[in-house]
């Protein structure tokens, strides 16, 4: 018996299939093989074809049953998850209108900036818990204005994962989860953000049928089974964004646990037991895939932009010719905690929504021709990308996320000894590494919502923890003063 999961990113879709008696994975494959392409008409506009998401899934599927040798009728459930925030259109024949707006593009700011100065900052942050912002909301809002005669065509909206999930069953329906990263949900209120809505003149009709994140949300139709070598009638049992489920992947359900990345940018999502806000929007909340009417289970999302794109610089520009990123790390090894004084802002990477949408550059301060060489700069990078995390938690502590424990892969930033060592002296947090990834995690929600998995214990109990790195209390001191000093400098700067 097996479990099928797809994750839908912007520069591939992956498939993973899991052995559902055992919880290991099987088999994995991503299609393109080189990084998908992002239309960009004009400046600040990203779009993709969802028909190539469609056709990379196929690919992805064909993979995983033959490198695996499984028989796809085996397959007992599907799970989705999906790039967030994106925005497809479709006609009542649920053909697709338009290429999908994707995450990144950012054409739809003014429209959420005036819908938040008009409705209000108080109103709009109480019940949706952000600004209206770039998202899936205001994107439509572009569409409404720019693109009138395809606006009048759309019979539903939907985000990628509803676009999947409809081409595999039919059926188009969405989530609570899905609808709060669109800022289509009054969390105060508990259903669809009516006056959002009225604001920008939607017809509620556009918003599809919801559906909890783990449950029954349609059956593979008879012509995609025999196209994708499933059998007919495979239920669809999960589908989440891809940081929710990021953090489902690292088994982050509860108040206090964070999931992490730190990839070319980081990302920190910690869960939130309260309904609760950043007055400042310097993070957002959406609904977390264990959020429900009974429980609260907020995932707060904090995005850096200049995380492991600044060490690669490093690596490129001041480490030594061919050097790899572990003999980078070694070289910061080499020099104490504090980097004898040098700080680093990372934030060289675009405007950083955690300072307000402020776009300070890169910053290296504190810089000794006499005492300082490359190897202080190696580790007061890292460490710099590490106080921009702790300054975040930060954020998420003042809205009532206590830290206590971070879950990431072991991947990225999080194969340096300095950097994993910093982040859990300045937090205090224990940090614990697993070999997972989304596609894997949507497998196992998949079973989760069929029912296989008893909840979510018994889902992730196989799930290998490769390490776990504890807080040097007796070193606490040193990182919380460098910290200090690199907080005083962003401070001043902002």
């Amino acid at each position: 018996m097996y479990l099928l999961g797809y994750d839908i990113g912007s520069s591939s879709v992956k498939a993973s299939l899991v052995d559902a008696a055992s919880g290991k994975c099987v088999a994995s494959a991503f299609y393109p093989k080189t990084e998908a392409p992002i239309l960009a008409v004009k400046q600040g506009w990203a779009e993709q074809d969802p028909e190539s998401w469609w056709t990379n899934l196929k690919l992805a599927t064909q993979a995983v049953l033959h490198e695996s040798g499984a028989d796809g009728r085996d397959v007992k459930a599907i799970g989705i998850s999906y790039q967030m925030h994106g925005l497809v259109c479709v006609d009542r024949e649920q053909r697709v209108l338009r290429p999908a707006i994707i995450w990144c593009d950012s054409r739809a700011v003014s429209y959420g900036q005036r819908a938040f100065e008009a409705l209000g900052q108080e109103r709009c942050l109480t019940h949706l818990l952000n600004s209206p912002g770039n998202f899936t909301a205001a994107k439509l809002a572009w569409v409404k204005e720019n693109e009138p005669q395809v606006y009048e065509q759309i019979d539903k909206i939907m985000l990628p994962g509803d676009y999947i999930a409809m081409r595999l069953t039919g059926e188009v329906c969405t989530t609570v989860s899905g609808l709060s990263e669109g800022m289509f949900w009054d969390f105060r209120r508990g259903c669809v953000a009516d006056f959002l809505m009225d604001y920008y003149g939607f017809d509620h009709s556009l918003i599809a049928d919801i559906r909890p994140t783990f449950a029954e949300q349609g059956w593979v139709k008879a012509d995609v089974a025999r196209e994708l070598g499933l059998a007919e009638g495979t239920p669809v049992t999960y589908r989440a964004g891809d940081q929710p489920n990021n953090a489902l992947s690292l088994n982050v359900f509860n108040p206090g646990e964070i999931a992490s990345t730190a990839g070319t940018s980081g990302v920190v999502y910690g869960v939130n037991g309260e309904v609760n806000y950043d007055s400042r929007s310097r993070v957002n909340t959406f609904a977390h895939v264990n959020h429900t009417a009974d429980q609260t289970r907020l995932g707060v999302l904090l995005c850096i932009n200049g995380t492991g794109i600044l060490n690669s610089w490093v690596k490129r520009n001041v480490a030594p010719e061919g050097i790899s990123y572990a003999e980078l790390n070694d070289l910061a090894a080499q020099v104490p905690i504090g980097s004898a004084g040098v700080s680093i802002l990372p934030f060289g990477n675009g405007a950083e929504r955690m300072l307000e949408n402020r776009e300070t550059g890169c910053s290296v301060c504190g810089l000794n021709f006499n005492l300082h060489d490359r190897r202080h700069v190696a580790r007061a990078a890292q460490e710099g990308i590490v106080f921009a995390f702790k300054y975040g938690i930060d954020i998420m502590e003042q809205m009532g996320i206590p830290v206590q424990k971070i879950h990431a892969g072991r991947a990225n930033m999080f194969l340096s000894p300095v950097f994993r060592d910093t982040l859990a002296g300045v937090t205090g947090a224990t940090i614990e590494l697993y070999d997972t990834d989304g596609s894997v995690g949507a497998a196992k929600g998949a079973g989760i919502g069929a029912g296989i998995y008893r909840d979510h214990v018994e889902a992730f109990a196989t799930l290998e923890r490769l390490a776990v790195i504890e807080p040097d209390d007796t070193r606490r001191e040193e990182y919380l003063e460098a910290y200090t000093r690199w907080k005083q400098l962003l401070e001043k700067m902002i």
